[in-house]
């Protein structure tokens, strides 16, 4: 049976339920325990869990990423919150350098479970230095996993298989979905990593996008609708592994493909999906693969240039249009 929950509370769940069933996991960041997380995502588990095990930490995030990488790699399984991912830029030299290459420096002997998570990219006016998308910078890095879901019922089924993996996680999430909601079944369930996800089957175009912006490819794809093109919308769920196979199969019967994502144009996400299916699906394609991102520039405070900047269901439905060039 379902029932319907906030972003953060299935995020809550899928934390307290794999800390019930295993005693490795703990959680750790700034802010997680006494105020209940900056986002209120904890709320309530230091009562059930306890200080040893959901910690507070000083604004440092170089120092205690170090220590749950160190954690990790003694078999413990840390969940690691960063208030921001633009805070973990910090804490890279432990991410890169030591949690992604562990396993293959110590010759398969020593790996790191461990799950990195916070709200990330743009969240309104909050100015250019807490605004950027990190999913294509993560996922350039050999050794770890990207995840970025778009809905409650992903972000719990993921997060579980996230927190159960063996190899680092990236778990991206977005501050202006926390209180969005979603139905999620009361019954466990777990989502494979690196399987996309097809949220409106169509025949004319494939709209490709995730996390928020898969707010924007379906609105989109409503619009279109009520101009008789049927979309397909694809939500990635996965960053790496990427599930560029399911985009090729919608590809083939629609025969167009445009993606939207928050990141900046210059190897992003959507580089890496037009690189993979202008070479496996050419011969498929009745147009050129086009591709809406954000503004290559920094992300200014003010309302007007946040909204230039973005990608929007309007740009969304011009872009498609231009793709469905048969049509009037």
């Amino acid at each position: 049976m379902a029932r319907t929950i906030a972003f953060r509370e299935a995020l809550r769940e899928a934390m307290s339920e794999e800390m019930r069933r295993d005693d490795r996991v703990f959680l750790m960041g700034e802010e997680v325990a006494e105020y209940n997380g900056a986002y209120k995502v904890s709320q309530g588990m230091l009562a059930e869990f306890g200080p040893k095990r959901i910690i507070d930490t000083p604004i440092a995030e170089l120092g205690f990423t170090g220590i749950a990488v160190g954690a990790a790699q003694n078999g413990l399984r840390p969940i690691v919150e960063f208030m921001t991912w633009n805070f973990a830029v910090l804490a890279l030299d432990q991410i890169l350098n030591t949690a992604s290459k562990m396993l293959a420096m110590s010759g398969g002997q020593i790996g790191c479970p461990i799950v990195f998570r916070g709200p990330n990219g743009s969240a309104g006016q909050l100015g250019a230095q807490h605004s950027t998308a990190f999913e294509s910078y993560y996922a350039n890095i050999p050794g770890i996993k990207v995840i970025s879901p778009s809905n409650p019922y992903d972000a719990k089924g993921l997060m579980k298989a996230a927190i159960r993996d063996e190899d680092p996680v990236m778990f991206m999430e977005s501050e202006v979905m926390y209180g969005d909601k979603g139905e999620v079944p009361e019954e466990e369930y777990i989502i494979e990593i690196g399987k996309a996800d097809i949220k409106k089957p169509g025949n004319d175009v494939t709209i490709v996008s995730y996390n928020k912006m898969m707010k924007v490819a379906l609105g989109a794809a409503a619009e279109l609708e009520k101009e008789g093109i049927s979309a397909e919308v694809i939500d990635l769920r996965t960053i790496r592994p990427l599930d560029w196979f399911t985009i090729l199969e919608s590809v083939k019967k629609t025969n167009r493909l445009v993606i939207v994502e928050e990141q900046w144009p210059m190897c992003s996400v959507s580089s890496e999906i037009a690189y993979r299916i202008q070479k496996e699906g050419f011969d498929y394609l009745d147009a050129p693969i086009r591709r809406l991102t954000a503004a290559d520039a920094p992300l200014h405070y003010a309302a007007n240039l946040v909204e230039a900047a973005l990608p929007s269901v309007d740009k969304t439905v011009r872009l498609v249009k231009e793709v469905m060039y048969t049509r009037k």
